[in-house]
């Protein structure tokens, strides 16, 4: 679920991990959205993300080895950064222009770092190594963006068709015609101006 700013929420499915992360906020006019402002923050989005259940402040049942994910103040920034990156990598490959080279090397650093572990617990569940950081986190959703960006995939990326919205999303339906972030929000609010305009072009 996605909560707007102005109380709202709806329901959004980006497609890919690395597209979750970019309704947090933003570059230039998208700060207006930000939610990255302490580390709990982070956890909190790394709870609700696509991510397997378990990655969370506290430990599964059979730990006993510390918390799942610590994140600090210092990847709370590098995560606004990445994101940040992402926000123009992504729009950048919907519009046909070429990366810049710092945000590549944003990506790309981040990339570069050990991702989060996975592990079978004795439950036979799957669950995330103790020990896990912002850091590791971020190269998990950093991974995940250069795995979409060369993909079968890349040419999907899609930005919504309304108007007023910036958001991002992977077109995964077979025929790819998905034109909106969201049926329940700018989806709906086109078929509503759409009934108005043939209402008033039927009074003519």
């Amino acid at each position: 679920m996605l909560r707007h700013p102005d109380g709202s929420s709806f329901r959004f499915d980006p497609g890919a991990l690395c597209l979750e992360l970019l309704p947090t906020g933003g570059p230039g006019r998208l700060s207006y959205f930000e939610v990255l402002h302490e580390p709990a923050d982070l956890v909190r989005w790394a709870e609700e993300s696509r991510l397997p259940d378990g990655l969370g402040p506290s430990d599964g049942p059979d730990s006993g080895q510390g918390p799942a994910l610590v994140v600090s103040a210092a990847e709370v920034a590098d995560a606004r950064a990445l994101r940040d990156a992402l926000w123009r990598l992504a729009e950048g490959q919907v519009h046909g222009t070429p990366p810049g080279p710092d945000d590549l090397a944003v990506l790309n650093d981040a990339a570069a770092r050990p991702p989060l572990a996975a592990r079978l617990t004795a439950g036979g569940d799957r669950a995330w190594a103790p020990g896990g950081t912002g850091t590791g986190l971020l190269a998990t959703v950093a991974r995940d963006a250069v795995d979409l960006f060369t993909g079968a995939y890349a040419h999907r990326i899609r930005t919504c068709g309304a108007h007023d919205c910036r958001l991002l999303f992977v077109d995964t339906s077979r025929p790819g015609r998905r034109r909106w972030c969201s049926m329940e929000r700018c989806g709906n609010r086109h078929k509503v101006r759409a009934h108005r305009a043939r209402l008033a072009a039927d009074g003519d």
